[in-house]
């Protein structure tokens, strides 16, 4: 198993799904946890599940990722209080449904503000301390990044972004020994497509549907993702960087027959 003993660990997102495991993961595993979400309440019980498992004190962070004063803020925090940032893994995003011909330009910005110019700007305010620490950052993308899909236009196009983003850095940082890589999702069950517009009936269509469109036969479990996140940010993955790493029961395999 990978050790994250004494390193001090930023995860974005953390108040549900992926970025709420991952924390919890990454505990176990013997890191310093910084969970940061939107949800108060739900962050309180990403902090719950860890101090429950192992008592290890975690900083939580209140934040919104589309406030510059927030993204600010926790590093400082961070920081403050342990010194030091050895993982980042940006897992904050959202979801929208739409093509084309109704996507708004409002829906467009929600969404690239959220999965493309946070990442950036948080990234950009780590990085100092990553260099210091001989660290690396795990970006939470989609295989809709890598794979063309119809009905989510913008989500497409950030997710895209997201892995531009994690090559470039992972070119520009790694002669300085900072690892870049990222996760690609398939359907995973959290909350991410209810919120993103679909009622429950059409909710349990579409995890039915991911049988057929995963060459597993099953949508994700977010236990599934996190253990990956794990291997790509610790020493075990030391010669790993500007990956895209799907995680995703085969489906950016798939194609139509």
């Amino acid at each position: 198993m990978p050790s994250f003993k004494d390193k001090v660990v930023i995860v974005t997102g953390a108040s549900s799904g992926i970025g709420a495991e991952t924390a919890v993961h990454l505990a176990k595993l013997g890191g310093h946890l910084v969970v940061v979400g939107r949800n108060e309440k739900n962050l309180v019980q990403t902090v719950e599940r860890i101090t429950a498992d192992d008592g290890e004190p975690v900083l939580m962070i209140t934040a919104d990722m589309n406030n510059e004063a927030d993204v600010q803020r926790i590093v400082t925090t961070t920081l403050a209080m342990h010194g030091r940032i050895d993982v980042l893994v940006n897992n904050a995003g959202i979801l929208e449904l739409g093509n084309i011909e109704n996507t708004s330009l409002e829906q467009y910005d929600r969404v690239m503000n959220t999965n493309v110019r946070a990442i950036y700007h948080l990234t950009m305010l780590v990085t100092p301390e990553l260099i210091k620490t001989k660290g690396n950052i795990v970006n939470v993308s989609s295989v809709n990044g890598i794979r063309s899909f119809p009905g989510v236009l913008a989500y497409n196009v950030s997710k895209a972004a997201v892995d531009q983003f994690t090559r470039c850095v992972a070119l520009e940082l790694a002669p300085k020994g900072v690892r870049v890589n990222s996760v690609n999702p398939g359907v995973i069950i959290t909350e991410l497509q209810r919120r993103g517009g679909l009622d429950e009936e059409a909710y349990n269509k579409f995890l039915e549907h991911a049988k057929v469109t995963h060459a597993l036969g099953r949508p994700g479990e977010v236990s599934e993702v996190a253990a990956a996140i794990a291997f790509l940010a610790s020493d075990e993955a030391s010669f790993s960087t500007g990956i895209s790493l799907p995680v995703d029961g085969g489906r950016h395999a798939m194609c139509p027959r």
